[in-house]
């Protein structure tokens, strides 16, 4: 599976989503905007690898919801 405009595209709207949810660290939305989910993903989900939720993957595990990612790790450089 490749990395194509498609995808970039898909993870550009996530980017823009997670925006309108209230995350603003640019270092958290630009790795979020470079890492290919459809990558880690069977290959029958790929369409929804930049939808904002969990979807599973192997060996009983997931691939965690972008939001959440993204807020525990802009919390995390961001302390309160």
């Amino acid at each position: 599976m490749k990395d194509l405009p498609k995808h970039q595209g898909q993870r550009q709207q996530l980017v823009a989503l997670l925006k309108e949810k209230g995350i603003v660290d640019e270092k958290v939305l630009d790795a979020v905007n470079k890492v290919p989910r459809h990558l880690y993903m069977d290959a029958a989900l790929e369409a929804y690898a930049y939808v904002d939720k969990a979807y599973p993957i192997a060996a009983d595990q997931t691939i965690s919801q972008p939001y959440t990612v993204a807020f525990q790790t802009e919390d995390f450089a961001f302390p309160i």
